[in-house]
């Protein structure tokens, strides 16, 4: 029997945030204090304004999914945008995603965990 997708509005997301600790350390603690934002769809995009990052639920294909966030990280140069496909399994998000950062932020914060694995 086929698994059957998930919709955006199944999505536990504190179990996902919770799952990708061990590759993503920093999503579970900021997920807890509220600095996760998720959005159901992608028709407008809004600041950080204080957020460590937004997911914005998509329903796109991988190679779409790529397109755009290649768009998006071209003409946003200080934002970081990766996107996320529950066809690609282990980690991925179990709905299609984009998840806006902050580029400097995210780089301190690979920075530091590289440190640590040294």
């Amino acid at each position: 029997m086929a698994k059957r997708k998930k919709t955006t509005a199944e999505v536990d997301w504190a179990q996902y945030f919770w799952d990708i600790r061990g590759v993503c350390p920093w999503s579970w603690s900021a997920w807890r204090r509220g600095e996760i934002a998720v959005h159901k769809g992608f028709s407008d995009i809004f600041p950080l304004d204080g957020y460590q990052a937004r997911v914005y639920c998509v329903k796109l294909s991988p190679r779409l999914c790529k397109l755009h966030t290649d768009r998006l990280n071209k003409e946003r140069p200080n934002e970081e945008w990766l996107w996320s496909h529950p066809s690609y399994h282990n980690n991925s998000t179990p709905v299609p995603v984009f998840i806006q950062q902050d580029r400097s932020r995210l780089a301190a914060l690979r920075k530091t965990l590289d440190a640590k694995e040294k």
